[in-house]
């Protein structure tokens, strides 16, 4: 989303502070967190992280990227928050390790940041999600496909390919029901999906409790590919960012408040909101303004915030009354 100025950053810590968020029955919450704060980002450059996904093609790499605004360009980052640039190059300088606080990003020719909301990786792919719709007004939404490339050899590369995205539901622009922004994307078994953030109509500043699951075929590069609606969850809210583990057996959801767990689906007619598992209150971490979480394994995430500070969340399943100490 857009960066706030001071007074509606007021305006909303309280609009968020009054959002209800309810457990829905039959959510078993199996999972207790631990948090860790992990160094800060030491990048200048790298300030207002909106994605963030682990690399599947190179070790302790994770990508990210800045929120609206900001250059057509990634950022490469390791697992201690250091910035990843090819050590041969004047304006990398840096160790031997190719680390450098002053790397200004690896720049994606062919492609705009319009409101790039968050990354996932399918098949040696990122998917750079510019579906941000503050104002449900957009009729340009999509996502980049560029190829995965090794940061530390190359300081550039283009889209592949952008694939334009249309939501059956919405005929008007404005739409009537502001249900349009999607800051949150995710790949499973080769899946893409996206999922929503709602705010009450007219009020960019104002969120409503919800969120909409879609699933989105990226098949046409010239009209729109249409996202299928798939699940509505009532109890999430004011959604930011999504990640799958490795295994793909957890799907973990952020907000501004709370971070969820679902877990895979596994029946006939079950999808990834069927089984929440887990919900970590995020208000007693002064995180600030969380918009990106990615799983570094099985176990833990990483949650960044849009200033650049880090947490590393890990979970283990409860003990229910019955068992021994």
């Amino acid at each position: 989303m857009n960066s706030y100025r001071p007074a509606a950053t007021i305006l909303l810590l309280i609009t968020l502070a009054l959002i209800a968020v309810p457990i829905i029955q039959g959510d078993e919450l199996i999972y207790e967190f631990e948090v860790e704060r992990a160094p800060s980002l030491d990048n200048k450059s790298l300030q207002e992280v909106s994605g963030v996904t682990r690399s599947h093609l190179f070790s302790d790499t994770f990508w990210a990227h800045n929120d609206s605004g900001d250059k057509a360009r990634l950022f490469a980052i390791t697992e201690k928050g250091e910035v990843i640039c090819p050590p041969f190059l004047r304006t990398c300088p840096s160790s031997a390790q190719g680390i450098s606080s002053v790397w200004e990003g690896h720049t994606i020719e062919i492609a705009m940041n319009y409101d790039w909301e968050d990354i996932a990786v399918l098949g040696g792919h990122l998917l750079i999600a510019d579906t941000g719709n503050n104002g449900n007004a957009r009729r340009d939404l999509g996502i980049y496909r560029v190829p995965e490339f090794n940061p530390r050899a190359v300081d550039k590369t283009r889209a592949l390919a952008f694939y334009p995205i249309a939501y059956p539901e919405q005929s008007m622009f404005p739409a009537k029901e502001w249900e349009f922004d999607a800051e949150a994307i995710f790949v499973a078994d080769g899946q893409v999906y996206l999922v929503t953030k709602h705010r009450a109509s007219g009020s960019i500043s104002t969120f409503k409790p919800g969120a909409k699951l879609y699933r989105v075929t990226l098949d046409a590069t010239e009209r729109a590919n249409l996202a299928e609606l798939i699940a509505v969850k009532d109890d999430l809210a004011v959604v930011t960012a999504a990640d799958v583990n490795p295994s793909e057996e957890l799907l973990a959801v952020l907000g501004y408040q709370f971070l969820w767990l679902f877990s895979r689906p596994e029946l006939e007619g079950e999808h990834w909101f069927s089984r929440q598992v887990g919900r970590l209150d995020l208000r007693s971490f002064e995180m600030g303004q969380v918009e990106s979480v990615a799983f570094t394994d099985d176990q833990e995430l990483m949650i960044i915030s849009e200033p650049g500070a880090r947490f590393l969340v890990r979970w283990k399943r409860r003990k229910s009354e019955a068992e021994p100490n």
